[in-house]
């Protein structure tokens, strides 16, 4: 599906938050949040809060990207996926489904957080890693290689 948009004014206010629609896919992105240009945010997701998208990252389907998080690199954030916090997402990571990630955690390389995992505190998960099914990794100072 081929999104265009038509103007870069605010076209919505929530809980006194403008939003404009991200030039390259259409999806929401608040006036306090970041996406650059090269970033892909689709019709339907949503950036709000600080968070930040750089580079060539994605995010779509329904994902939510919001508070201090940041998706960078060839990052992709799809599904269901809410990523918050001071969540990072970088390289070619991937998180989707309805898996969460937030607090302080890392995710990075070419790892996965998929179906309904939770990633939180200061966990860093790295590397060719698959974390999905109902996981849950919050423990502070936890490093899956």
């Amino acid at each position: 599906m081929e999104v265009k948009v038509f103007t870069q004014d605010y076209v919505i206010e929530i809980e006194g938050v403008k939003y404009r629609h991200h030039p390259n896919g259409g999806g929401l992105v608040a006036e306090t949040a970041y996406v650059e240009p090269t970033a892909y945010v689709g019709p339907f997701a949503k950036i709000c809060g600080y968070a930040k998208i750089l580079d060539n990252a994605y995010v779509y389907g329904n994902a939510w990207v919001f508070g201090n998080a940041e998706v960078s690199e060839n990052a992709e954030i799809f599904g269901n996926a809410k990523v918050f916090g001071n969540a990072s997402i970088k390289g070619d990571a991937k998180v989707y489904g309805f898996a969460s990630v937030y607090g302080d955690a890392v995710v990075s390389g070419f790892a996965e957080v998929c179906e309904f995992a939770e990633i939180g505190g200061d966990v860093v998960i790295s590397g060719n890693m698959k974390i999905g099914d109902n996981i849950k990794l919050t423990n502070k100072r936890e490093t899956i290689p």
